[in-house]
């Protein structure tokens, strides 16, 4: 197999798999990365449990797998090994091919790639026939078995929304698992190249980049790196995101928890609890959800704890993978949808009734803290200026009782441009038990960023340099300053970043105060208008 030592190398293998997949009837990435996830997932899990297979037998233990043959990816997917793709290399007496190890109950010696070469030699249609009406249906009834593992459960709902392949022909299929099975940890030089899971992330931003509807969109990479690091989970933390989408945050959270090269893991108990018993979510879209999964899966979250349906109306889809779950949470983070509405099924299970998602999603996130706890949500600028809605002030009010609001980043109007939005969105940070005083707020809005030239870590230097002393920062940058709780309340919880240092250059009238201006100069125009007809 060809070796990737460079992160252009493996950028390139995966492009030839999507350009196959781009002439299979999965024109655009909305179509061909649900389809490669599946596939690129089974791939992962087979060299996984091979590996956890010999660490096992090293130490006498026993293993289970989650697949048994045929349905596991060197049975069926791999290309059959060369030294027995010859029709003599058959043990006479089971018809078998020779020479490989013994595969669990099946008894007999079979070679990787066995069962593909045998669909090959089969009937036309043979091969489409095992994946679509054999393996498949298999692994999304693992769930059902007495006594399926919490793995064989995910398994089963990464597939819960795959009928069949999207891929249109045996050829093109076969082509596509052939350059996946090349990408292992074996032919991928983890000191040179971007993991497997971060080549993944890039795919999942190509489906963000064609935008999507409801206010749904792609939070970027930096923008969750500095959520994480400014909330900081730790080991034997929960980390919590009710609307998780792909599991960017989650899996952030475990990169970050576990350190470099899994450096902050002292034992294994530790390693256990981050794998089994500190992610969870919640995600209600069909195509996404399985793409969470898939995503913590690779990242190493062995057990992603995530919630199948509606956060905000409790509408269950599947929940078997969040039984057991915390009812409150030590950390959360998220990124609620922008512009989505809920009818009045979601609005009744909420103090304050409004159709704005984001509000009913900041209320859920209130609740789901535990005391003590800490969050990093993104919140649209409307959420923050508007005072003109009771739901929105109450929520606002709410936040500021029962919890110490004690960051607020104003990002540049461009940040999720890439992602399929240019709504403007602001960092909240608070912690649940104890009342806000006042609020720090830091503003990177006057930096112009697109497509081209995104945010990234570098802009927030200056902002992790002062975030440790919150006691009086306003005067050591142009970009921060300090608002009490009085000042809040006397603006109507008006909690729009206004930077005091940029007077000169930053209108600070409120939209209320805008709009009746607006209206007296359109009269003005108008009586001038018809000075001049007269």
């Amino acid at each position: 197999m060809k070796r990737h030592t460079t992160p252009q190398s493996l950028n390139a293998a995966i492009k030839g798999i999507c350009d196959i997949m781009r002439r299979s009837n999965c024109a655009g990435a909305l179509q061909y990365v649900p389809e490669l996830t599946w596939i690129l997932f089974l791939r992962i899990l087979d060299e996984r449990e091979e590996h956890e297979r010999q660490a096992a037998e090293a130490v006498g233990a026993e293993f289970v797998p989650s697949l048994e043959a045929p349905y596991r990816w060197r049975d069926w997917a791999a290309p059959l090994m060369a030294d027995h793709q010859a029709s003599n290399h058959q043990d006479t007496k089971s018809n078998k091919p020779k020479n490989l190890r013994v595969l669990g109950d099946l008894g007999g010696e079979l070679p990787v790639g066995w069962k593909r070469a045998e669909l090959q030699r089969g009937a036309l249609g043979a091969f489409f026939g095992f994946v679509n009406g054999e393996l498949i249906p298999h692994l999304k009834g693992l769930k059902d078995r007495p006594n399926a593992t919490p793995r064989q459960k995910v398994i089963s709902e990464i597939f819960s929304g795959v009928e069949r392949t999207r891929i249109d022909t045996e050829r093109n299929l076969l082509d596509v698992l052939d350059k996946v099975h090349e990408i292992s940890a074996a032919t991928v030089d983890p000191t040179h190249v971007f993991t497997l899971s971060q080549v993944y992330e890039g795919l999942l931003l190509k489906m963000g980049e064609k935008g999507n509807d409801g206010g749904q969109f792609f939070t970027p990479r930096e923008i969750i790196r500095v959520m994480v690091r400014v909330v900081d989970p730790k080991i034997g933390e929960t980390v919590y995101d009710p609307g998780c989408g792909t599991g960017g945050f989650l899996a952030q959270a475990f990169e970050h928890m576990a350190g470099p090269n899994h450096e902050k893991i002292t034992s294994p108990d530790q390693l256990e609890t981050l794998k089994r018993r500190t992610f969870y979510g919640r995600e209600k879209d069909n195509a996404i959800y399985p793409i969470a999964l898939a995503n913590l899966v690779l990242h190493h979250i062995d057990e992603p704890h995530i919630w199948h349906g509606n956060t905000l109306t409790g509408a269950e889809i599947y929940g078997g993978l969040f039984q057991d779950a915390p009812a409150l949470f030590d950390v959360v983070l998220m990124n609620p949808p922008f512009g989505g509405k809920e009818g009045k099924e979601a609005q009744t299970r909420f103090a304050y009734k409004t159709s704005a998602t984001q509000v009913l999603f900041l209320q859920h996130v209130m609740d789901s803290l535990k005391p003590g706890g800490r969050c990093g949500i993104v919140l649209d600028e409307g959420v923050l200026f508007r005072t003109n809605e009771q739901a929105f002030v109450q929520t606002k009010r709410k936040l500021l009782d029962d919890c110490d609001l004690w960051c607020i980043v104003s990002l540049p109007p461009g940040t999720f441009v890439n992602a399929g939005a240019g709504v403007k969105a602001n960092l909240l940070f608070f912690t649940k038990g104890r009342p806000t005083e006042r609020i720090w707020y830091y503003d990177l809005s006057d930096i112009k960023v697109g497509k081209k030239t995104p945010l990234t870590l570098g802009h927030f230097e200056e902002f992790f340099r002062l975030l440790s002393d919150r006691s009086d920062r306003s005067d050591r940058s142009d970009r921060s300053w300090l608002v009490t709780r009085a000042e809040i309340e006397a603006r109507g919880y008006d909690l729009k970043a206004v930077n005091p240092h940029r007077k000169n250059h930053e209108d600070r009238r409120t939209p209320e105060e805008l709009l009746a201006l607006i209206e007296a100069r359109g009269r003005e125009v108008a009586e001038a208008l018809a000075a001049l007809r007269r």
